[in-house]
């Protein structure tokens, strides 16, 4: 695998399980962490915030790391 995807799963993917879990927590008042477990929103929104978090959040923190390094 090449470095940039390295970094994106990584960066992204981290993002995306954060995102993940924050709002698990942030619905568990409304629903209780079971019945949300058992729904198919909840890893339909998982798999969303990790494809967004790889695929455009870690996308542009590489093209900013690579910009980065070449201003030095």
């Amino acid at each position: 695998m090449s470095e940039r995807w390295k970094y994106q799963v990584k960066t992204g993917g981290l993002w995306g399980l954060f995102m993940v879990v924050f709002m698990t927590l942030f619905d568990v008042s409304e629903k209780p962490l079971a019945q949300q477990l058992q729904s198919g929103t909840f890893y339909f929104r998982a798999f969303v915030y990790l494809v967004i978090g790889i695929f455009v959040l870690g996308y542009f923190n590489w093209k900013a790391k690579t910009k980065r390094e070449n201003n030095r």
